[in-house]
């Protein structure tokens, strides 16, 4: 099913993105994921209840979502493949259009460069707060630019490569199960006391459906950029995601540049391992070059799209 439907719903994406107008609109769907979550987060993360029956609940809402974006996505396409045959794939094309970012993600942190080049620390510390969770009002000029390239390369998997392999391997209900499950990662798949239990089954699923695409997406920056594959190799475990520090560590290497290190969060410092090596201070060139190698590895993927539709 993958195929044509990939590939017209990576050109959508890549010409317009999720337009703010169609936004204000009608939202986006992975706002219906979030309401439910939030639902289920507020009626069933009882502190008062036992550590167990906290994760079950969890469990029971990861159900829920695949059950909701799977489901949907398996009516929806056995619905246009009926009424539609062969003619049936732009149809579906324009439902998995949503699930993809590159579009979004580019527009996102190239702000943060182009503050940078401005000197205007301030603005570029809130573009980064648009796409980083962690504390960015004092950050400098370095500190802005390594959360954008990270934020950028985990990104890369978590918007683009991830999604499409979901969508190479199921059709819609990959897709979709797939946004469901990275959406309440992102919600509820902490670390924090509050979450620690609720979250489990949203952090554990995540990190199973990203197994695959989040090392496709660490090879292809490195093939995009030219090098990084030792640091790759041999940085990827410093992340605390057993997923996100192989692009990470994969654009590190590319770069030439340290990124992880401490982080604030929530007013709390959080001491992490460096990713990568070097000692010169990054800035909003390096940025660019990030943004370069991006939009190469966003290419690779149309031609492994291509390359399975050419196939099948």
């Amino acid at each position: 099913m993958a195929d044509p439907v990939a590939l017209l719903a990576l050109a959508l994406d890549a010409a317009v993105g999720w337009p703010q107008s169609l936004y204000r609109r009608i939202g986006h769907p992975v706002g219906v994921f979030a309401r439910i979550i939030d639902l289920a987060e507020r009626r069933w993360n009882d502190h008062s209840r036992s550590d167990g029956q906290r994760r079950m609940a969890g469990v029971t809402t990861v159900l829920i979502l695949l059950a909701i974006a799977g489901g949907a996505g398996w009516v929806l396409q056995s619905l246009f493949a009926a009424m539609a045959g062969a003619w049936a794939w732009p149809l579906i094309a324009l439902l998995a259009w949503p699930g993809l970012a590159q579009r979004s993600l580019h527009d996102h942190v190239r702000p943060v460069a182009e503050a940078l080049e401005r000197q205007d620390i301030p603005a570029a510390r809130a573009a980064v707060g648009m796409i980083v969770g962690r504390d960015t009002s004092d950050l400098d000029e370095a500190g802005v630019t390594r959360a954008a390239i990270e934020s950028l390369a985990e990104s890369f998997c978590d918007g683009v490569a991830a999604p499409l392999f979901w969508l190479l391997l199921l059709g819609l209900p990959g897709i979709w199960a797939y946004k469901a499950i990275n959406t309440a990662d992102s919600m509820i798949g902490h670390r924090e006391e509050r979450w620690r239990a609720f979250g489990w089954a949203a952090a554990r699923s995540d990190d199973a459906m990203n197994l695959a695409p989040a090392r496709l997406a660490g090879l292809l920056i490195c093939l995009c950029g030219g090098g990084g594959w030792q640091i790759m190799w041999r940085d990827a475990a410093n992340h605390a995601s057993p997923n996100a520090g192989w692009p990470e560590a994969a654009m590190a290497g590319v770069l030439r540049l340290r990124l992880a290190g401490s982080i604030a969060y929530d007013g709390i410092l959080s001491h992490k391992p460096w990713i990568g090596e070097g000692d010169r201070s990054a800035g909003a060139e390096d940025i660019r070059r990030g943004l370069s190698i991006y939009r190469r590895a966003c290419l690779c993927l149309w031609f492994m799209a291509g390359g399975v539709a050419w196939a099948l």
